[in-house]
């Protein structure tokens, strides 16, 4: 495995301590409406405050391109911020610059200091030089506690990780240790599922899994796609007919690799996408033409729960079906409580990400269940397709 200093590494007393977080939280009307992302970073906060650092926050918020925006600031951040740490939060009206240095030659070890949206000057996002050697400028150690920017070779992400004595956080630490014990050197068998619309969104993905798992489960719209390339009739479905080859292309090194896939054997059909519309449970050879798959039927999720239970390690991108509507939602559900229930169990490693599996999780009530979720969203995907991360690449001992 690949060893990251972590801030246990770090002698931070009386040192100015950089540390990027992800603090890009949803808001309406001016206030922060989920503080889901403010209290994953108070533990790096804290453990820095407490060995005596001087804790100068780096974030990004919105896509302001290089241009001060009042609607994106930081500021609102602040006040929520200090109310989860229980301690003060200074806040500096520029990351780079007088208005930065004033405010950290103002700080006392331990305090804490926000610095103002890192994205309103263009060198962020272009990882310029001259912005990087700015920002390094301010601190004497850099700490990244910002897996969800991980996938972006950005000032704040990779520049000054190359710049500075480099440490993973707490939140970035726990998220690189899950993912190691998910797929770099996982317990085996592992069973993978990838549910979600579109085979083109995750062709990378499919290609990385099959050489990692065991067992890869696909639902989703996209089984429509294998299921349609294996001569399966699937109705007005959402398909991708000309990714047909594709799937078979993916099904052939899966079989070639050793590695099995799992597609449906039964579906959930309506003639209507909507809530509570009437539908029917038919096996695949009898999908009408004017009906659409909108779930998996209980058959499938019945070979989903043996796959689990011959796993050691489940990892998890995408919903079964079309989750968000009942009655749809019933094998997504069904098969993340059986996903849960070992876990809680000590019989597997569960570990999730994406948006819409996070969404699914904590609408089958099992979001606490899980050995570990990611909310990294694009990091996760592409760590998930193999792809090397900037962020994470740059911290590497």
């Amino acid at each position: 495995m690949t060893t990251f200093r972590t801030i246990d590494d770090g002698n931070f007393a009386d040192r100015r301590v950089l540390v990027r977080v992800d603090l890009n939280v949803p808001m309406k009307d001016g206030r922060v409406t989920d503080l889901t992302r403010i209290h994953a970073v108070t533990p790096t906060i804290r453990d820095i405050a407490e060995k005596g650092g001087k804790v100068i926050l780096l974030a990004h918020f919105g896509r302001p391109k290089g241009k001060r925006a009042p609607d994106m600031s930081l500021e609102p951040v602040r006040a929520p911020l200090a109310a989860a740490l229980g301690k003060p939060v200074a806040f500096a009206e520029d990351c780079i610059g007088p208005a930065a240095r004033a405010a950290i030659d103002a700080m006392a070890p331990g305090d804490v200091l926000l610095l103002e949206n890192a994205r309103y000057h263009d060198g962020e996002e272009g990882n310029d030089p001259a912005f990087v050697a700015a920002l390094a400028e301010l601190g004497d150690d850099y700490v990244n506690d910002a897996f969800s920017a991980a996938h972006r070779a950005h000032a704040t992400t990779e520049g000054l990780a190359r710049s500075l004595p480099a440490y993973a956080g707490r939140s970035m630490e726990k998220e690189l240790k899950a993912l190691e014990a998910a797929l770099g050197s996982p317990e085996r068998p592992v069973v993978a599922v990838v549910g979600g619309a579109k085979v083109s969104s995750k062709i990378d993905l499919l290609e990385n899994l099959i050489t990692k798992v065991d067992m890869l489960v696909i639902g989703g719209g996209m089984a429509n796609t294998f299921l349609l390339a294996k001569d399966v009739k699937v109705g007005k479905s959402l398909a991708e007919p000309d990714l047909a080859g594709t799937a078979l292309r993916i099904a052939a090194k899966a079989q070639q690799v050793g590695c099995r896939i799992v597609l449906p054997v039964d579906a959930v059909v309506a003639r209507e996408f909507k809530a509570g519309a009437d539908s029917s449970i038919v096996p695949l050879s009898a999908i009408p033409d004017d009906g659409m798959v909108l779930d998996v039927g209980p058959e499938s999720v019945a070979e989903v729960k043996r796959a689990f239970d011959s796993a050691r390690t489940i990892v998890w991108n995408g919903p079964l079906g079309a989750f968000e509507i009942t009655p749809f939602d019933a094998a997504t559900v069904a098969a993340a409580k059986h996903a849960a229930r070992l876990t809680r169990e000590g019989k597997v490693l569960s570990v999730a990400g994406g948006g819409d599996t996070v969404a699914a999780l904590n609408h089958a009530s099992v979001g606490e269940d899980f050995s570990y979720i990611s909310t990294a969203g694009g990091a996760f995907l592409e760590w998930l397709e193999g792809k090397p991360l900037p962020g994470v690449e740059a911290l590497k001992r």
